[in-house]
């Protein structure tokens, strides 16, 4: 057995940084939680980067010649989804970005030319001027957060917590520096990364953009993806290939009890020194912007907190870049809305970001702030010279038009033979071996492999949220067309070795195989959706576990690879199953997987096993936090936990019991045909419900109405989706006609008060096949229901008759495409 512990002692135990640098034992002693830093106790950093007076001149100069109209102007970053080019002939904004769900025609698998077109449009009208002011171009940020993941053909890479797992700070800045070039393909100059969160608790649904839980890993990887994306300070710093990099989310994003926007409860020495462990790194090595995060610490938004903004980043860190807001975080500001929030901008925030279609009003009422001293004078000042500063040293002024810059237009960069082999390294590299029974693996390539899971033929599924949709969802394998399943890098590797892989997703089969490779897993999510009440693998759906289970009583050897976005508690899947591989989200290189699991017929694999993991593995499924400093820390794996072929190990049956009562995700309302726990279905007038067949026995269910009525789906304890409402999220079902129907059909929610929006064009012809109908939750919130209190979350009613299969209703992104209030 093998069971890697690399860990610097220092990784072991929180420590606190003094400020010349001395490790010390953190003081026991209980202090009230206070949201006001104190910088003096916080390390100076060694800055590689320093300020040159040359470009300090040519900010100041430029400064001196430009309008408060011109200032404002800077301080603004738009969604272009709500700002066209021809605005920028008159609003002089500092930025433009593409959110998740934003892209060039609203069509989120437009090819890359027209992301480089769409910028030339924007770029063009911001140097557009003739009364003599100083021309200053607009950059475009996006989320390249693991790879170029918004451009169809970009590579994308394992997720952060797959990278974490490698314990390879080299491979990060390669990774770093092909992400960088596949951006500066489309002319796009500022990517949204690296995401340096220490998640504390894993049923956050952005825990797999963490490295680590260890801010020690954090901390070794940060710096050299900032190297990687904007080059070396004092050699390739910001030359061609490179792009802006933003460190986030400041600070304490990992700590808000897996809840997204959440509050981060903790001292300040754990929010120095475990969550701030990415910083020490990336600020040393130069990185031009930092993102606040939309969370709190102990009560107060981060992107209000002056303290940190002001006091540590800027002050005692020496961060002379600018700070850019989080997608209209500073509206949730104490005193401010989306339009008008001068104390995000009096706290440090540099930029803005928002999304919506009141930027103008924001743009005014900031000006107005600015005019009459509620933004000093200084203060606006300081903000713009940080922005100037940064495009002065990213070499916008004399980049020129995007499509003239060295790598823009050169499309052959997405996916390049040379990306995809960093990825599929990065691939292997991240595989971390569970168990290993009987020696399963590696694979014979001259046996007969059967692969099955919903994961095995899915690009999409192995590759995550931020694939480029934002949730990851609605994408097939052909929007990746530079990528590899892993049944197709399974099918190769076979095929070269004599022997034979074939594909059956359900796991059926008429000659029994030498072996059986299960590939299933979260299906893909981001923010807000991926928070979880609990770390239970799928409690809603269990038919991965009786997959493995059905090969297990057919007495075929099972290998479970298992994707998935943070540890989860599947101990009834591991006894299932002979081998069990986490490959996290190993992004569109699926052939690395098979790299490790396929060997030649004599069995001797090319590569072993390298990943270790990053994130300790819960032994129940309500073990959140697994603290090492803690005397009961007792995870099912620790981490640094990962076997090889070299050193095999027999684990025993594990415990299955699973505690009763436990909370179910309450963005799921109807899976498999079934109300989910904490839900009661409710009907009204001549209703008959039937079971009925989707994909698996009586997973659905038929409502046949014979006039008018309603069913809804009603909470024992109203719900809260004011995040997922802000966050653009949707309501889903998934449904059949088998009806047409007579009379109006309406959806509805309500919380205290009931809004309903008309779905009947949706429920024509009957007999169709499987549909989906996506309603903003916006439309209910716009029609008065409390979205914070939730008591029916829907609710179909119709004025005649109807017939309609319904498998599924959840609150989610929806997928690509325009959504409105009702299809009539």
């Amino acid at each position: 057995m093998r069971v890697k512990q690399i860990m610097s002692a220092a990784a072991l135990v929180t420590i606190a940084l003094g400020t010349a640098g001395q490790a010390q034992e953190p003081s026991t002693e209980a202090a009230p939680l206070s949201a006001v830093a104190h910088p003096e106790s916080w390390p100076v950093l060694p800055l590689k980067r320093h300020r040159d007076p040359r470009v300090e001149a040519r900010v100041d100069a430029m400064l001196k010649r430009m309008s408060i109209d011109d200032k404002v102007g800077q301080l603004l970053q738009v969604d272009i989804a709500s700002i066209t080019p021809k605005d920028l002939d008159t609003y002089k904004l500092g930025s433009i970005l593409n959110g998740g769900n934003s892209a060039p025609n609203n069509d989120e698998f437009a090819p890359a030319g027209e992301w480089l077109k769409l910028f030339d449009a924007f770029y063009d009208a911001s140097v557009k001027r003739s009364d003599g002011r100083p021309v200053v171009p607009v950059i475009w940020g996006t989320d390249a957060v693991h790879g170029a993941n918004n451009i169809v053909g970009a590579t994308l890479f394992p997720h952060n917590i797959g990278l974490g797992a490698m314990r390879d700070p080299a491979l990060i800045r390669r990774i770093g520096a092909a992400t960088a070039a596949e951006t500066a393909a489309t002319g796009i100059d500022w990517s949204f990364a690296p995401t340096v969160a220490v998640v504390q608790d894993d049923r956050w649904g952005r825990t797999y953009e963490s490295y680590s839980e260890d801010p020690a890993i954090v901390e070794s990887y940060a710096g050299q993806m900032v190297q990687g994306i904007q080059g070396s300070v004092g050699g390739d710093f910001m030359k061609t290939g490179h792009v802006i990099a933003s460190i986030k989310h400041f600070l304490g994003d990992g700590g808000t009890g897996g809840r997204d926007q959440g509050d981060t409860r903790a001292s300040e020495a754990v929010l120095r020194d475990v969550h701030a462990a990415g910083y020490r790194s990336g600020l040393v090595e130069g990185a031009l912007t930092v993102m606040p995060s939309f969370s709190s610490w102990n009560g107060t938004k981060m992107t209000g907190n002056r303290s940190l903004l002001t006091g540590v980043l800027k002050d005692r860190w020496g961060f002379d870049g600018f700070t850019i807001g989080d997608w209209n975080a500073h509206g949730q500001v104490p005193g401010c809305t989306n339009e008008d929030c001068a104390p995000a901008i009096n706290a440090g925030l540099d930029m803005f970001m928002y999304s919506g279609p009141g930027w103008k009003q924001l743009y005014a009422n900031t000006l107005r702030e600015a005019k009459d001293g509620t933004i000093p004078a200084a203060r606006l000042d300081d903000a713009v010279r940080r922005i100037l500063r940064v495009k002065v040293l990213a070499g916008t002024f004399e980049a020129g038009r995007p499509s003239t810059r060295p790598l823009a237009g050169k499309f052959d960069l997405l996916g390049a033979p040379g990306h995809r082999a960093v990825a599929r390294q990065a691939v292997r590299e991240s595989l971390v071996l569970l168990k290993n029974n009987n020696a399963v693996l590696p694979l014979s390539s001259s046996a007969n492999i059967l692969v099955a899971g919903r994961g095995a033929d899915d690009i999409g599924r192995q590759s995550g949220g931020w694939s480029i949709t934002w949730q990851g969802t609605g994408v097939t394998n052909a929007n990746f067309p530079n990528g590899e399943s892993i049944f197709t890098g399974i099918e190769q590797a076979v095929n070269a070795g004599g022997g034979k892989a074939t594909l059956s997703i359900d796991g059926r089969y008429q000659v029994k195989p030498d072996v059986a490779v299960v590939v299933f897993g979260e299906a893909p999510y981001a923010e807000f959706t991926g928070d979880r009440p609990t770390l239970e693998y799928s409690p809603d759906d269990k038919s991965d576990l009786a997959l493995l289970r059905k090969f297990k009583a057919a007495g075929v050897p099972t290998v479970a690879v298992f994707l998935s976005g943070r540890p989860l508690w599947v101990n009834p899947e591991l006894n299932a199953a002979d081998a069990f591989v986490a490959a996290f989200l190993p992004g569109t290189e699926g052939g690395g997987v098979a790299d490790v699991l396929i060997a030649g017929k004599d069995r001797k694999p090319a590569h072993d096993f390298h990943g270790t993991l990053s994130f300790s593995w819960p032994k129940r499924l309500d073990q959140y936090v697994l603290n090492r400093r803690d005397a009961g820390y007792d995870p099912l794996f620790p981490i640094g936990y990962g076997l090889t072929y070299a050193a095999p190990r027999t684990i025993a049956r594990l415990d299955e019991t699973r505690p009763k009562g436990v909370a179910s995700d309450q963005n799921a309302l109807f899976v498999r045909g079934r109300v989910v726990a904490g839900g009661r279905l409710d009907v009204a007038g001549e209703v008959r419900q039937t079971r009925v067949d989707r994909v698996a026995q009586e997973d659905s269910l038929r409502f046949t109405f014979a006039s008018a009525g309603s069913a809804s789906i009603e909470e024992a304890k109203s719900i809260d989706v004011t995040r997922e409402s802000n966050g653009q999220l949707s309501l889903l079902v998934d449904y059949r006609v088998t009806t047409a129907p007579t009379g109006e059909v309406m959806l509805g929610m309500t919380g205290g008060k009931t809004a309903t929006v008309p779905i009947t064009g949706a429920m024509k012809p009957a007999g169709s096949d499987w549909r989906q109908i996506a309603v903003p939750l916006r439309c209910f919130a716009e029609g008065g229901v409390e979205m914070a209190q939730v008591s029916k979350p829907v609710t179909l009613t119709t004025t005649g008759a109807l017939g309609i299969d319904v498998s599924s209703i959840r609150i989610a992104s929806a997928p690509p495409g325009p959504v409105s209030c009702g299809v009539r």
